[in-house]
């Protein structure tokens, strides 16, 4: 048997592995650039809500703008993961069920994004339940996703394999959302309006995430499940069982804990500033939308170089020593964007976080991977995730709220400091090889488990 061959042979194998797992980064960008960040926000602003407002009575609310929608809307659909995520994650992981988990919610997900291209003026609750159930789909997607990482590259790895994925991403997303760029900026060549331009551009995304996709679906191969798989008339009981006894087991991954309470934090300004950002300069800096689009198009560029570089760093400094500079860098952007003015400074704005972007979250996602269980990886991306979008909930509903009482968005704006400051300092007890210890323990605990059942 020629032994090199072979060699050669899983190496090409795994690396298709790993060329599906970042297609899907590549896929799902679609939604994260042009819907999350990029052209619902302003088009939920110019064209859906009412230039007044909306009221609703029921609640004691009138006048809400554009940017309080938009914000109570992300609130409360990454409460929906909140209450969802770890219990269907401890059923993919005692299920086999993580590859079919990811496909249902991409293409739930992907459904809704396309069904964006029907909303026209005026359908403001059309317009926010599709955009609530893309944004679910989308993040509980993500939890699967994630998931793969401990199984698909060695810990040593993870930082690499992480932050190429989130090059991928911002790579897909650039490439489409230049498509998207000239397709509204020259919408009259073509015989078509603006708002129609932007209603294709956000349909769009539903073809382009299902579609690239495929390829992750072709190429990503299920972990094997360690242990029978359970009847499916017990698969929510063992599902909120198994949250239960990781709950009692999470009280002794000390280090972990620290990370999940600095990461919900400081998460809570990035996901705030990625989501608000275009709203903000569309609605309180009045930028134009060429403005707005073009930056953004550079972000997603940038992002290809300041993912890989900061994955680099890491393996140089440290994960937990990047992610900290970054976090002084995201203090240092949203301070400039409470006293900026003029375009020009949002694209010298969008350079920085461009290089931030990307390495913050993929090294945070990379880090986190570390530390946890590969025969939960699924179950512990949803508690990932729980504090991910508990986060994510405060911090729109927050700005909307500022945004609401003072009739202004820079305070709002602003307050995100708050975020960066008291995640970096609770980031810095986190003691690495301690985490990793822990780790260990409970991956034996798990194994003696699984032996015994």
């Amino acid at each position: 048997m020629n032994l090199t061959a072979v060699a050669g042979f899983r190496r090409t194998a795994h690396d298709r592995v790993l060329h599906g797992w970042y297609m899907y980064d590549w896929a799902n960008s679609a939604f994260a650039v042009t819907i999350l960040a990029a052209l619902f926000g302003p088009y939920l602003d110019k064209v859906v809500v009412p230039s007044g407002g909306i009221d609703i009575p029921l609640f004691g609310m009138t006048g809400l703008t554009a940017t309080s929608l938009y914000g109570y809307a992300l609130g409360f659909s990454a409460l929906s993961v909140l209450l969802t995520s770890p219990v269907l994650g401890a059923i993919a992981d005692s299920t086999a069920a993580k590859k079919r988990f990811l496909i249902f919610f991409c293409y739930l997900g992907s459904a809704s994004s396309l069904l964006l291209f029907f909303v026209d003026a005026g359908d403001v609750w059309l317009a926010l339940a599709l955009f609530m159930t893309a944004n679910f789909s989308f993040v509980s997607a993500n939890v699967f996703y994630d998931s793969f990482l401990p199984h698909i590259a060695a810990p040593e790895m993870q930082d690499v394999v992480s932050g190429k994925g989130y090059a991928y991403g911002y790579a897909g997303g650039g490439v489409l959302f230049l498509l998207q760029l000239l397709l509204v900026q020259f919408h009259a060549s073509i015989g078509i309006s603006e708002v129609m331009a932007v209603r294709v551009a956000l349909g769009s995304v539903g073809l382009w995430w299902g579609g690239f996709a495929l390829i992750t679906f072709s190429r990503l191969q299920e972990p094997p499940l360690p242990g029978l798989r359970p009847r499916t008339s017990v698969l929510v009981r063992d599902g909120f069982r198994r949250i239960v006894l990781t709950m009692k087991k999470i009280r002794s991954l000390r280090q972990m804990g620290i990370f999940l309470v600095a990461f919900m934090i400081y998460n809570d300004g990035i996901q705030t500033v990625i989501a608000m950002a275009t709203i903000y300069g569309s609605e309180e800096l009045n930028f134009d939308t060429l403005t707005l689009m073009g930056a953004l198009l550079m972000i997603q560029f940038v992002g290809i170089l300041g993912a890989q570089l900061f994955g680099l760093l890491a393996k140089r400094f440290g994960s937990k020593n990047m992610v900290i500079a970054s976090l002084a860098v995201w203090t240092g952007v949203v301070v400039f964007a409470f006293f900026m003015t003029q375009p020009m400074e949002f694209w010298i704005l969008g350079a920085v976080v461009g290089l931030v972007l990307g390495g913050s979250q993929a090294l945070s996602r990379s880090l986190y991977s570390r530390i946890i269980p590969p025969a939960a990886s699924a179950e512990f991306f949803g508690f990932f995730s729980v504090f991910e979008k508990f986060s994510a909930i405060w911090g729109p509903i927050a700005f909307a709220l500022i945004r609401q009482l003072t009739g202004s968005a820079r305070l709002s704006i602003l307050s995100l400091v708050v975020f960066f400051i008291v995640g970096m300092i609770i980031l810095t007890f986190v003691r690495m090889s301690e985490a990793e210890k822990e780790k260990d323990r409970l991956e034996k605990m798990l194994s003696d488990e699984n032996l015994v059942s």
